[in-house]
């Protein structure tokens, strides 16, 4: 029946692309063929660990000159997009805009995603950026729960949006530099019973890799409770 009834919604009320408004006849995806093809999408040639797109440096994956003096305490991190354009629009939409059945398509879109060097399959556990309690009531969902949910569904992986908890409010990281942005999140996070990330190899999901600042954070409070690995997925990457 909810199949029958989403197919007369589609008749009726077509869905149009976030970006340019046209409708979209097939497919589940939030943006039309033109606008989807205007994504600046983020492949090899990259960073092997911190994902930091080369351009037309070579052909093959290495690490950056930071990854090189300074690794990061997480394996691997990957974007689908650069962080411009089509994708930005439709993460603002979906994250200020309150659009959850827009960040469900994008979590989706984000699971079909070919990360160049992840494997779902070497992870065991999924778990989103959490947001302080104030920032929730504020916004009234986390985006990367929604982006998490997408892709436990997709790679049939558990979700786990409590062990990792953020125990204090901090300062929005817009603006700030990357040693002001470590500042800010330092000591933010807390993993709330180890025995549930101990072992785990974990999907560390948010919504925008920016400096990483935020993401290094939650990843050393998850390796410092004993998860075996830690991988960061996330929709864009800002460059």
């Amino acid at each position: 029946m909810n199949g029958i009834l989403e197919a007369v919604s589609d008749v009726l009320f077509p869905p149009t692309c976030v970006s340019c408004s046209a409708v979209i006849f097939t497919g589940d995806r939030p943006f039309c063929p033109s606008c989807f093809e205007e994504i600046d999408f983020i492949s090899s040639p990259l960073c092997s660990c911190c994902g930091m797109p080369f351009g037309h440096e070579g052909t093959m994956d290495h690490l950056c000159g930071e990854c090189i003096t300074g690794r990061p305490p997480f394996l691997t991190a990957r974007a689908v997009g650069r962080y411009r354009a089509t994708l930005l629009e439709a993460i603002h939409r979906f994250k200020y805009g309150r659009e959850t059945a827009l960040g469900q398509m994008l979590g989706r879109m984000m699971a079909a995603y070919p990360f160049p060097g992840f494997e779902p399959g070497d992870y065991s556990l999924i778990i989103p950026v959490p947001l302080h309690e104030k920032k929730l009531r504020e916004r009234g969902f986390n985006q990367s729960v929604v982006l998490a949910r997408e892709l436990s569904r997709c790679y049939v992986l558990p979700l786990d949006f409590m062990s990792l908890r953020r125990l204090r409010h901090t300062e929005p990281q817009v603006g700030l530099g990357g040693k002001e942005r470590e500042t800010n999140v330092r000591g933010a996070f807390t993993v709330k019973d180890s025995k549930s990330v101990k072992g785990a190899g974990i999907i560390l999901v948010d919504d925008v890799f920016t400096t990483g600042s935020t993401l290094r954070e939650c990843a050393r409070c998850l390796m410092d409770a004993g998860a075996e690995r830690v991988a960061v997925l996330t929709l864009a990457r800002a460059i």
